[in-house]
């Protein structure tokens, strides 16, 4: 892949988390909290616009990283 076609991932902050997910019947609490900063892929997650600010909404398994 030419590094023109390569994309570098984005950065963000996590303002607000989920009430975690369930898996095997167990609940499991999320491995980020609020106030984090992540590293996640330019196309991952949703975008959307609430009171004049961007967020994007993503699963946690779409983060590549904790900073």
């Amino acid at each position: 892949i030419p590094d023109t076609a390569k994309e570098a991932p984005a950065q963000g902050e996590i303002v607000a988390l989920g009430n975690g997910k369930m898996k095997d019947g167990k609940k499991h609490e999320f491995s980020v909290k609020k106030g984090d900063k992540v590293l996640y892929s330019k196309y991952a997650g949703d975008e959307i616009k609430f009171d004049s600010k961007e967020y994007k909404i993503m699963k946690e398994e779409e983060i590549l990283g904790i900073l």
